[in-house]
């Protein structure tokens, strides 16, 4: 063997960078985590508990503007002149947008950034709310005829004034068809916003619920679902709430004339502000489609389970032991008076079991 240099009891060390590098820790400052990680780590959007939050705001907001338009859909029809028939495809064009295109997207879905699609069709959401209200804005204000407050013979020539400040057309039956095709780039336009109103809401549902199935703790999925569905079905009664307040205020709220007007809510001429209604819903459904673009592809899958519902099972388990406890301590009605009759000669038997039972059913018939 060859010379050993240096000292015989000391061997040689691994370099410090080297060392951290073999054990997979950097030089950071103070031996602490660096900012960023510890960011990324505590941030709110990487908790599913805050994506179910923001999802059922979100969806809350959406079908308020989708169920909108079905609490105002006779002011429309009142302000625009429009068929009955006309009015009620309007209100349902939005499925077909939706019925369209729901299968492709679902079938894609694992292959996108979900909650960034979410973000994008809440926010063509928006903006089909924004258009719906555009047909106010470019469109003449509302005239209602002066000389018959009651409606009662000039009925249907008293609803073409809206529109027109010409004679209203002798034939009554070509009074909608008349006030229709004045408005025909307003009605194409309700067309395209409920068009676009069914196209933005394909990816909010079945994304959101695929996501939060993917990352939440498998016990709580249910819950989490549960809350987000219970949030989802106020929003139709929003909706009507909204359409209800929206209605008491009048059509030209933006540009009332010098005099101001002589309708009141009960008079059977008043239009509402049934534009004012989408332009809450729009702002609504863009602010809750905000934190979507924030939120990851991907996310730690959550691996507590909720103290909420080990508790609610903890009690529930509880509650069938006691009433089988409660059950044992009754006493069998009937045991104790024939013990007495028969003394001595009383059977001995227990009194909780089912032939206990039978026999004293037995002796009382005797």
């Amino acid at each position: 063997m060859g010379p050993r240099i240096g000292p015989v009891d000391v061997e040689p060390q691994v370099p410090d960078k080297d060392n951290k590098a073999m054990m997979g820790t950097g030089d950071t400052p103070g031996d602490k985590v660096s900012p960023d990680s510890q960011n990324l780590r505590t941030s709110v959007f990487h908790s599913i508990k805050f994506f179910v939050l923001c999802h059922s705001l979100l969806q809350l907001a959406q079908l308020m503007i989708s169920g909108y338009l079905k609490s105002s859909i006779s002011t429309v029809e009142k302000r625009f002149g429009l068929s009955s028939q006309t009015s009620g495809l309007l209100a349902a064009f939005n499925e077909v947008g939706n019925t369209a295109l729901i299968v492709f997207v679902s079938y894609f879905g694992s292959r996108v950034h979900r909650p960034r699609l979410i973000g994008c069709g809440a926010i063509l959401v928006a903006l089909a709310g924004l258009l719906m209200t555009l047909p106010h804005f470019i469109s003449e204000p509302y005239r209602y005829d002066h000389t018959s407050p009651d409606m009662s013979q000039d009925s249907e020539a008293s609803l073409c004034l809206p529109t027109t400040s010409a004679p209203a057309p002798s034939n009554g039956s070509s009074c909608s068809s008349y006030t229709e095709a004045r408005h025909l780039a307003v009605v194409g336009m309700m067309f395209t916003a409920q068009t676009l109103l069914g196209v933005g809401s394909v990816p909010i549902q079945p994304f959101g619920i695929s996501y939060i199935d993917d990352f939440a703790h498998d016990n709580n999925s249910p819950l989490y679902l549960g809350i987000l569905f219970a949030a989802t079905m106020m929003g139709p009664g929003m909706a009507y709430g909204l359409g209800g307040l929206m209605l008491r205020l009048y059509v030209d709220i933006d540009r009332m004339p010098e005099g101001g007007i002589s309708l009141t809510s009960k008079d059977p001429r008043w239009v509402g502000a049934w534009w004012l209604g989408f332009l809450i819903s729009a702002v609504a459904v863009a602010l809750a489609a905000t934190p979507y673009f924030f939120f990851p592809r991907e996310m730690a899958k959550e691996k507590d389970e909720l103290h909420f519902r080990r508790r609610v099972l903890a009690v529930v388990s509880k509650v069938p032991v006691r009433m089988e406890q409660e059950q044992r301590a009754e006493p069998v009605p009937g045991i104790h008076g024939i013990s007495i009759l028969l003394g001595p000669w009383a059977p001995s038997v227990d009194p909780l079991s089912p032939l206990s039972q039978q026999q004293s059913k037995s002796l009382l018939a005797a």
